[in-house]
């Protein structure tokens, strides 16, 4: 494993902030009265998906928009391997790094996750920077990167070759189960998740000293995905939003964690959740995690009776368009019906 030295840290990572640092805007778009202290145990549903219970997927995506998934299939051998060369690739110098990772299949960003079309970062506006950078990978043309004589990437784009094949069957088998629960017709909706569309992002959350509510590892938001699959280290900090109230998602291995996005919510006409989530710095130790979103296909509808007809592509452009004039993600609800900007 490679020494982490400061080289390899954007700029702004290498000096810890100061606690003088102030919001000027609720950081997460919540109501003031939102209850800001985090359960300690964790409830969070578990599906195995050697036997699939659908009731119980069910009921953990109406209720709750976010479960662990079991006996999925990836071997823990794979799973350790890329924790292990993630670790490496982001031990990298920063300028290697911005050099290496540029271009339309692969990109890499820091302080802020939202990201525009193109993989570059935007600004969040007046809120703090979130404490992370990340690598963020075109699946779907995986094949055509790290070609050069470097034994790093040529080995990890090996690696995330083959987990690309185990995420498009998770996320295709669950999906199928939540359309049969929600009695969907299966061929109307096998537009609205598209392989084509999947995307990886690693994330480093490096560790910070202080801890406050001015800084986080990554604010609070939901994902604009169908599904989201995601591959943490055993660090933790991950936290999601329940009936007001912040529930950990703590580490167990070999175990990954799924939550709904956007489109989901939109394609179950609001019977499933896009659950909000965060994630908390740590004081001593880097975080590592690995994000799998899948999105609808290019030009695909979605209609459903709580939203007017639009494309993800639709979706998208409004998100990227807010996040430049408001400094935050709006999301659904612009596309309701009686939505106005008053």
């Amino acid at each position: 494993m490679s020494e982490v030295g400061p080289e390899s840290y954007p700029p702004v990572f290498r000096h810890q902030p100061s606690t003088t640092q102030t919001q000027t805007q609720n950081p997460d778009h919540l109501p003031d009265d939102t209850t800001r202290e985090t359960q300690d145990f964790d409830d969070v549903p578990l599906i195995d998906l050697q036997s699939l219970d659908l009731e119980k997927l069910d009921e953990a995506c109406k209720d709750w928009g976010i479960f662990r998934l079991v006996n999925h299939g990836i071997p823990h051998t794979l799973l350790t391997q890329l924790q292990e060369r993630a670790r490496d690739v982001f031990s990298l110098p920063f300028e290697a790094k911005r050099s290496l990772f540029s271009g339309p299949l692969v990109s890499y960003f820091w302080g802020t996750p939202a990201l525009s079309r193109s993989g570059d970062a935007l600004s969040a506006g007046p809120v703090n920077i979130n404490w992370v950078e990340g690598l963020n990978f075109t699946l779907a043309q995986l094949s055509q990167l790290f070609q050069e004589e470097n034994s790093i990437l040529h080995s990890f784009r090996l690696l995330m070759e083959e987990y690309h094949g185990h995420l498009v069957r998770l996320a295709t088998t669950i999906y199928e189960a939540m359309v049969t629960n929600l009695n969907l017709e299966l061929e109307q909706c096998t537009s609205y998740l598209s392989e084509s569309t999947g995307i990886l992002r690693l994330y480093r959350y490096p560790h910070c000293s202080i801890t406050d509510e001015t800084i986080m590892g990554m604010a609070v938001h939901t994902d604009s995905s169908v599904i989201s699959i995601l591959s943490q280290d055993l660090v933790g900090g991950l936290e999601f939003l329940k009936e007001d109230n912040w529930h950990h998602v703590n580490p167990i291995p070999n175990t990954l964690v799924v939550n709904l996005g956007d489109m989901m919510q939109a394609i179950s006409d609001d019977a499933y959740k896009s659950v909000k989530h965060r994630v908390q710095v740590n004081r001593s130790d880097e975080r590592f995690s690995f994000g799998y979103f899948v999105f609808p296909a290019e030009g695909s509808v979605i209609r459903s009776s709580k939203y007017r007809p639009f494309t993800y592509s639709d979706f998208q452009a409004q998100v990227q368009e807010d996040l430049s004039t408001l400094g935050f993600k709006v999301g659904l609800e612009r596309f309701k019906p009686a939505f106005s900007d008053d």
